[in-house]
């Protein structure tokens, strides 16, 4: 066990239940892998947060970006490890289950206005800025069986170039980019979702949305497409994972394994290897208001979450060089 991983065995319990997890890969049942995760269902700021989400929606997606938005409390309690079958959770899962559309994505409370193609009244919808997100929560919860038929309709929504700017059949939403164009966003998400799902992890669609990510960041000083650029916004280290930058796209890339000897991973995983500080201790360079009273909402000391996070992405990948930006 180095140094990086004995301090994050000192970190929240949340920490300590990943690390032991995904760093040093014990069992589930281990004595310290169960302590930790039922000090991580008592925590205070857990029980917050999952009294905020019995409330789902909770609220109406105005901003995919607004990071206190319950889809993005959602997802990072997925991250954690929690599951459907813990008590708090299992009445939160059964209130998303409710809102499936037809074509199968679960669906947000959105109000979008007649000129932007809603009604201009509360409705519930998807689009694939948010559908993914929730398919990868209920992945992670243990629902894969739930999700199949809506997981099959957006990853099939994918084209040559990767995953457009796609929106439920109710609305006629698209964002500011040319229709021709892949959403980088939606390609980071559905790549996320289907990393998940062992049938989908090495399928085309899989392949072409990993393509699609990589490809934009060759041409990252040509194309900015829907406005998400990979400028010196995008390598900043932020955390939860929540919106289009270096450490969420390290983080869903290396999931797959086909992709772990690809130059272009590989500098991006560089990049994210030379911000270590000398004990291997990660520190967020860009913060979200929303989770300021969180270890990664702050900038001028090392976070755990943080940590874990690019550790565990960075071993993914065998002997990485740091590359100065």
């Amino acid at each position: 066990m180095d140094q990086t991983t004995t301090w994050l065995l000192a970190g929240p319990p949340w920490v300590q239940y990943r690390a032991r997890l995904d760093l040093l890969g014990e069992p589930e049942d281990a004595p310290g892998v169960l302590a930790a995760r039922q000090a991580m269902l008592a925590h205070p700021k857990i029980r917050q947060l999952l009294a905020e989400l019995a409330e789902w929606p909770g609220e109406l997606m105005k901003n995919h970006k607004s990071a206190g938005h319950p889809l993005h409390k959602l997802t990072f309690i997925a991250d954690l490890g929690l599951r459907a079958g813990d008590p708090a959770v299992a009445p939160i899962v059964a209130r998303i289950l409710e809102h499936q559309a037809p074509e199968g994505p679960f669906q947000v409370l959105l109000n979008l206005p007649p000129r932007y193609g809603g009604s201009g009244e509360d409705q519930w919808a998807w689009m694939l800025c948010d559908a993914p997100s929730l398919l990868y929560a209920l992945c992670q919860f243990g629902l894969r069986e739930e999700v199949q038929t809506a997981i099959a309709y957006l990853a099939n929504l994918i084209r040559a170039n990767g995953w457009p700017c796609a929106v439920s059949p109710t609305l006629k939403f698209r964002g500011p980019g040319r229709k021709s164009d892949p959403c980088p966003y939606a390609n980071l998400v559905m790549l996320k979702a289907l990393s998940q799902m062992p049938a989908w992890r090495d399928s085309e669609a899989a392949h072409t949305g990993a393509e699609t990510l990589l490809t934009l960041w060759e041409q990252r000083r040509e194309r900015r497409p829907y406005l998400f650029a990979m400028g010196s916004g995008f390598t900043k280290l932020k955390a939860p994972l929540i919106w289009y930058d270096i450490l969420h796209v390290l983080d869903v890339l290396t999931r797959f394994p086909w992709l772990r000897d690809d130059l272009r991973l590989r500098e991006l995983a560089g990049i994210v290897a030379a911000k270590a500080d000398e004990q291997g201790r990660f520190t967020a360079e860009s913060v979200w208001r929303a989770w300021k009273d969180w270890d990664f909402g702050q900038k001028k000391t090392p976070s755990y979450w943080l940590t874990l996070l690019a550790r565990r992405a960075l071993n993914r990948l065998p002997e990485i060089q740091p590359i100065e930006e």
